[in-house]
């Protein structure tokens, strides 16, 4: 029986074409999940793989994977993978435009089913930066949205120079933020707290140390974003181990992207999140561990004047994930806990 006339059997419409030498796509024989189309559009939307893992917060080797068995399932490249470039086939031109309308379509139907039973969607906009919660983003969201199918999330990235990540001027509802957040009308709740390293370039003379102290680095260049908030840059600046004494030489960048360059040029040093090490890769980047510097807290923010019953549900579904995904956060607090355990230990 041709594949055709079996599809028809069970009820489905499937087309077969082939692709190369025994390789040829039945419709009902093929499930492809719609969360490797949204990770194909991501990706064909920044041409960039690390820039889209960031914005999908996964990492970059997770989604390499994904793009990779999409490929597998439609069975012809979708991308052309260079050291220096990404871009699409033509074969993934014509697939991005039927992904975006199946992808829109879905989102629709949804929307439309909801409506029918007389509810209302409620967008919540949900702010962010960099890397917003890392490994436990996918899963809070992911949870939010099974909890409360009536409601949209609305995802905003902010730089570094908006650390409140538009609480201040009511752009967002509910922000995933790095303290301090030097604003009064806003409050705070911990999710979790990640150890700090240094970033230097690999052929800094500290690159290769397993770990550092702060007062090791006191004295290097170093480089920051800029921004308004002055809390938020004597944080990243060290200040707190200065003892008063202003940094010898700062540079500052307008980006996070600006900021890794500058450090893997060897022009100065960067104080970050032990996360970058696994989101923010850079072959002339080293990340080295600051065994005694204070770690950073993520918290999950409001605004005190604009607290509503959605919000309050965002809250507490992301500390019931935060308290439910006890390995992720393990992962997140204590990344270089594998690497320190002695051997047979």
């Amino acid at each position: 029986m041709s594949a055709r006339a079996e599809a028809r059997r069970l009820g489905n419409a499937a087309t077969s074409w082939r692709f190369g030498a025994g390789q040829s796509y039945t419709a009902f024989l093929v499930d492809v999940h719609t969360r490797k189309l949204r990770y194909f559009v991501a990706v064909a939307d920044d041409l960039h793989f690390t820039r889209a893992a960031t914005r999908l917060f996964v990492a970059q080797q997770a989604l390499s994977k994904q793009i990779h068995e999409l490929e597998e399932l439609v069975g012809t490249p979708l991308f052309e993978r260079t050291s220096r470039k990404v871009s699409l086939t033509p074969a993934g031109e014509v697939f991005l435009v039927q992904a975006r309308a199946v992808l829109a379509a879905l989102d629709a139907g949804i929307e439309d089913a909801l409506r029918a039973r007389g509810i209302e969607a409620v967008t919540i906009t949900v702010g962010f930066g960099l890397g917003a919660a890392l490994e436990l983003t996918a899963p809070i969201l992911a949870e939010f949205h099974m909890q409360r199918p009536e409601s949209q999330l609305e995802l905003r990235e902010f730089p570094f120079t908006e650390s409140a990540c538009g609480l201040a001027d009511g752009s967002t509802d509910v922000a995933l933020v790095r303290l301090p957040v030097n604003n009064p009308d806003i409050d705070t709740v911990p999710l979790f707290q990640e150890p700090l390293v240094v970033a230097l370039a690999t052929g800094h003379r500290f690159a290769g140390r397993a770990s550092l102290m702060v007062q090791d680095i006191l004295d290097e260049p170093i480089v920051i974003v800029r921004t308004a908030d002055r809390a938020w840059q004597s944080r990243w600046l060290l200040d707190e181990h200065r003892n008063g004494k202003p940094p010898g030489s700062v540079t500052y960048a307008t980006s996070q992207t600006e900021e890794l360059e500058i450090v893997a040029a060897g022009l100065a040093c960067s104080v970050t999140v032990a996360a970058a090490a696994r989101y923010l890769s850079h072959p002339g980047v080293s990340y080295v561990p600051l065994l005694d510097a204070t770690p950073s807290v993520l918290a999950l923010a409001w605004r005190r004047d604009a607290r509503t019953p959605p919000v309050d549900q965002f809250r507490d579904i992301a500390l019931r994930v935060r308290d439910r995904e006890t390995r992720l956060l393990e992962t997140i607090e204590h990344p270089f806990a594998a690497r320190s355990t002695p051997p047979g230990d």
